[in-house]
């Protein structure tokens, strides 16, 4: 399973590139993955970065929707409508197109940051503002995931 994990602080370039961290571009080697699916989060001011395969199982879950259900139109219109396939170039580094940039509120420096299946590309103060209050928010509600093979 593709695990990305970690923050990494990069830079955005004025021609709006920015390099994927090494640990990044290894977990989409190991995976086959060449392409990425570049979107707007509809949760955060920031940008997802999804390999193409965890983007279509996501995906997927329209299909189980009815067809012309205003959820179904919604969550399409949310995933599909802003999205743009990506490739990082020999160097490593993505051109984030300019709709993408003025959503995560992007300058010059950047947070990459792996939650798992994809990482986000965020602003780096706002992406430190958002893990604080996500563990405040998992310690106060006292979350916790359940044992391997469903055993405490």
């Amino acid at each position: 399973m593709t695990q990305f994990l970690g923050t990494h602080i990069g830079k955005l370039d004025r021609k709006g590139r920015i390099s994927v961290p090494a640990p990044f571009r290894a977990v989409l080697e190991r995976s086959g993955a060449e392409e990425l699916v570049l979107r707007p989060s509809h949760r955060a001011p920031c940008i997802e970065a999804w390999p193409v395969a965890a983007f279509e199982a996501l995906a997927a879950g329209i299909d189980r929707l009815d067809a012309f259900s205003d959820q179904a139109d919604d969550l399409a219109a949310a995933l599909f409508a802003d999205a743009h396939p990506a490739r990082a170039d020999i160097e490593g580094r993505l051109v984030l197109p300019e709709t993408l940039i003025a959503h995560a509120a992007l300058t010059d420096a950047i947070a990459c940051v792996g939650v798992g299946r994809f990482f986000q590309i965020w602003e780096p103060e706002a992406a430190r503002r958002r893990s604080d209050e996500a563990r405040l928010r998992a310690r106060e509600r006292g979350l916790t995931l359940p044992a391997a093979g469903g055993k405490p």
